[in-house]
């Protein structure tokens, strides 16, 4: 056969193909917060490209601060047409992202908590101003050496790294979509779309810059390794049900799958798989849930890191983890409830007791936030563990008591310091109440909230949490969660102690006044903390209608 000849039988055959090709039906509608999210942070970086440095950083804060609003604005809507009922909840973009009440609640929560540590991020009224020009938590200049001429010249001139802005909307983006994907792939890309903007993010410490790269250097290969174990078992998922999509994987747990690919039916049913596989995929979203053992990069990552990205990450990663875990666990795995109770028992009850007996031992104040974050993860688990609705609902009310209370206690971090910067060692707190009487008053009702005392949000949460556990069967579950708490409440006190019956130092740091920016964040945290803890009965209604998944 001749080459003009073949050449026309490959195009007559690729031009009857492409009529037989479906188009995807994307319901962009639904999807609507995550791609408003995702084109104000792709907007973020042509302001970086094209936008003059002296107007750049106004730019990027407004932009980033409406972007996430109207992206709120879309979840509000979307909630209003009833997609969060369990009638109206489906799975859209053919099949790779759920609307359905948790995934909207949690979108909510982590929309409205990243508004808020974005304004901590913008906060330029707490370091010493540079000439003319005020400056942020942020390097100068990220891509210099630490120490080098390169990054004296970009301090000397007053430069900031507002390249943040749009890293933190990417990482919000991927966010969104891990509590809603439907497929283990969307997972997958969701889970690198929001870890890669926080290594880069990690490293941007405007002080002790060593430390900050050293602590990115940790994320980064932990969080690589984690990847690794998720993409590991996505992969023996696969050949165990033939498919990366939760139902299909859940409809071959229960034995209720039709339409074998005989390609698969070697694989298919085999346990060890499934076992396998599912504990993989678990392993790595308990790493970004910061769950023993797999803490260990917590404490170093929370000190080293910027204070407003500690907070950003310590609040809305662990709702978007807690998110696909739940998701993971209800959805694909529901008919291997009794092979995962057992395992989550284990993690929830050494995860209390590590992070609350730890944290005694810490003389930072971001490390013992640091193990603090990883106890609460132990509590959400006892929800988690529930395998009820009822668990649902108490996890989602938790994790949005918890959440804005985290950004709100590191945004008062950022406000003590003295000539390095932050003074986060325990001994510099000393006397603070007589210092400055307010600030140590707002930091005392985070710490009650976290302790879990009566009338704060944190007893509700938890109150919530230990009630789902003990009628789901966890009742030694929620007497060692109570004992843990009773522990966690000494550090929490401890702090308080020092700070209003200590005497302070003469050489003591000083309360910075900050802007209304970070004022606006720590009065949300407050008022959170005041609201859910005396009239908490809305919101936890408001989590029970969400907590039903589409499947």
């Amino acid at each position: 056969m001749s080459a003009p000849a073949v050449h026309s039988l490959w195009t007559t055959t690729a031009a009857d193909s492409i009529g037989t090709i479906p188009s995807p039906h994307i319901e962009y509608g639904q999807i609507s917060p995550v791609l408003i999210v995702a084109g104000a942070a792709m907007l973020g970086v042509l302001f970086e490209a094209f936008v003059p440095r002296r107007a750049r950083y106004h730019a990027q804060v407004i932009l980033a601060v409406l972007g996430l609003a109207a992206a709120f604005a879309a979840v509000v809507a979307l909630a209003a047409d009833g997609y969060g009922s369990a009638s109206k909840a489906h799975i859209a973009a053919e099949g790779a992202v759920a609307v359905d009440g948790p995934a909207l609640f949690l979108q909510g929560t982590i929309l409205l908590t990243a508004v808020v540590a974005i304004f901590t991020f913008a906060e330029r009224r707490l370091d010493p101003a540079a000439g003319s020009h005020r400056v942020d938590s942020f390097a100068a200049q990220g891509a210099a050496v630490p120490g080098s001429d390169a990054e004296k010249s970009a301090v000397r001139a007053g430069f900031t790294t507002t390249e943040v802005f749009p890293l933190a909307l990417f990482a919000v983006a991927g966010m969104l979509v891990f509590p809603a994907a439907n497929d283990l792939l969307t997972l997958f890309v969701a889970l690198e779309v929001l870890s890669l903007p926080l290594y880069l993010l990690c490293a941007l410490a405007r002080r002790k810059r060593l430390i900050s790269q050293e602590a990115a250097v940790k994320y980064f290969l932990l969080g690589a390794f984690s990847s690794a174990f998720l993409l590991f078992g996505v992969a023996l998922l696969y050949g165990y049900s033939g498919s990366v999509t939760y139902a299909r994987i859940a409809a071959v747990v229960d034995g209720t799958v039709r339409n074998v690919d005989p390609a698969l039916a070697g694989t298919m049913g085999n346990d060890a798989l499934l076992l396998i596989g599912g504990a993989l995929v678990v392993m790595g979203l308990l790493f970004k849930v910061g769950a023993v053992p797999f803490h260990m990069w917590t404490p170093d990552v929370y000190e080293g890191a910027p204070t407003p990205v500690t907070g950003f990450m310590a609040a809305a990663t662990k709702v978007a983890a807690f998110g696909a875990l739940l998701r993971l666990l209800y959805v694909v795995l529901p008919g291997l409830t009794w092979d995962w109770r057992p395992v989550m028992w284990g993690v929830a009850i050494i995860t209390m007791i590590g992070g609350a007996i730890v944290a005694i031992t810490q003389t930072d104040i971001k490390r013992l936030l640091a193990y603090s974050s990883i106890a609460h993860a132990g509590f959400i688990l006892a929800g988690v563990i529930a395998a009820s609705p009822d668990g649902i609902s108490s996890v989602l009310f938790y994790l949005a008591a918890y959440s804005f209370v985290t950004v709100g206690a590191f945004a008062v971090v950022t406000l003590v310091r003295d000539a390095g910067g932050e003074a986060t060692h325990l001994s510099k707190w000393a006397g603070l109440g007589r210092r400055s009487p307010l600030v140590a008053a707002v930091f005392a009702v985070f710490l009650l909230a976290f302790a879990g005392i009566p009338l704060t949000s944190g007893f509700a949460g938890k109150f919530a949490v230990f009630k789902a556990a003990a009628a789901g069967g966890a009742v030694p579950l929620v007497i060692i969660g109570v004992v843990s708490s009773a522990i966690a409440a000494f550090f929490y006190i401890r702090v308080i102690v020092l700070m209003f019956f200590s005497e302070p130092r003469p050489d003591g740091p000083t309360v910075a006044v900050p802007s209304p920016l970070t004022m606006v964040t720590i009065g949300v945290g407050v008022a959170v903390v005041l609201v859910f803890g005396i009239a908490p009965q809305y919101f936890l209604d408001l989590a029970g209608q969400a907590g039903t998944f589409a499947r």
